[in-house]
């Protein structure tokens, strides 16, 4: 059986919504005293656009959620959990607010 210790959420942006992202993560950082990631302006890892990266426990999920669902302006963010299986983390265990991407797994 596997158990989901924490969660990321990236939220994804376009060069032009750079602010917006930066904003939105800086404001659940302060709000949920969550670790920030940096805004990455390019795709990194299995990411396919700009990202940043929010890192929070799992007690904070019922909170942080509703939260991103209504402030996150349009953004598209990908949450996924942390079991330690990062395929299975970003396949079976992620679900998105906004149009789902498309991920590259193979660099997983």
């Amino acid at each position: 059986m596997e158990f989901i210790k924490g969660y990321h959420a990236h939220i994804y942006f376009d060069p032009e919504e750079s602010v917006a992202a930066e904003s939105l993560c800086h404001a659940a950082g302060e709000r949920f005293d969550l670790r920030v990631g940096r805004l990455h302006i390019q795709p990194v890892g299995p990411h396919p656009r700009g990202s940043c990266q929010l890192a929070f426990r799992a007690n904070l999920f019922g909170e942080l959620i509703p939260w991103l669902l209504i402030n996150r302006n349009r953004l598209t963010v990908m949450v996924h959990g942390l079991t330690g299986d990062d395929l299975k983390d970003h396949i079976d265990y992620v679900f998105w607010l906004g149009e789902q991407e498309t991920l590259n797994l193979d660099k997983l």
